[in-house]
């Protein structure tokens, strides 16, 4: 058996797991949250590694980004460029659907607001697609997008985000489930219609906001 057909097996094996976990509902729990934490959540001091059995390596030199779709301005960055955008830096907890949180995460990256204001999404744009190397995708509203807090990360804790948690860069929503948050992400699609990604189409909530439990359809 090829390799190619190993790690088939493997990710298949994951996305079959997790699609009857959604089905059976698991880890909700109806209540309520405490302070910093949603409900059926634990805090961890590590960050777990999570993905669909592949960690695309993208070399920099090669590495780009492109905006496109419902946009006046469609863009597509190399690392130079992307680095050259106004950089920020960013403090948030990170929310996973496998229960759980780790909190006071540092991120450094371009915000979801500066590249707005480049791309100008055009009248009809209401919703965003999130496209990785890996083949995975997810989707989110334009006014999630356009929080104050949302960014593309390059680094974490002060060093460049490492292959296995989405480098070179990743998409940061923190106040919804981590899978929104696309790891090795290069297209963001600008849509009318909202379009269910990898996850969304197999049992997972639409939106995912940890704090009402929207782990699951």
């Amino acid at each position: 058996m090829s390799q190619d057909d190993t790690t088939g097996q493997i990710r298949q094996k994951l996305v079959d797991t997790k699609e009857k976990l959604a089905k059976a509902g698991h880890l909700l729990t109806g209540g309520g949250g405490k302070d910093r934490l949603p409900p059926g959540q634990r805090e961890v001091k590590n960050w777990p590694v999570l993905d669909l059995g592949i960690q695309p390596e993208i070399p920099l030199e090669s590495w780009e980004l492109t905006v496109d779709g419902l946009v006046e301005n469609p863009v597509t960055w190399n690392w130079a460029q992307f680095q050259a955008q106004p950089q920020q830096q960013f403090l948030t907890d990170i929310h996973c659907v496998t229960a759980w949180s780790r909190y006071d995460n540092h991120w450094d990256g371009v915000s979801a607001r500066h590249l707005l204001s480049v791309v100008k999404p055009k009248p009809d744009a209401r919703h965003i697609v999130f496209h990785s190397h890996d083949g995975y995708t997810t989707n989110v509203k334009l006014e999630v997008f356009n929080d104050e807090d949302v960014l593309l990360a390059h680094s974490w804790e002060g060093k460049p985000i490492t292959t296995e948690h989405g480098g070179p860069v990743r998409v940061i929503i923190p106040k919804y489930y981590f899978w929104k948050s696309a790891k090795w992400v290069k297209r963001i699609e600008f849509v009318a219609e909202d379009q269910p990604g990898f996850w969304e189409e197999r049992g997972y909530h639409n939106e995912g906001d940890p704090w009402t439990e929207q782990r699951y359809s």
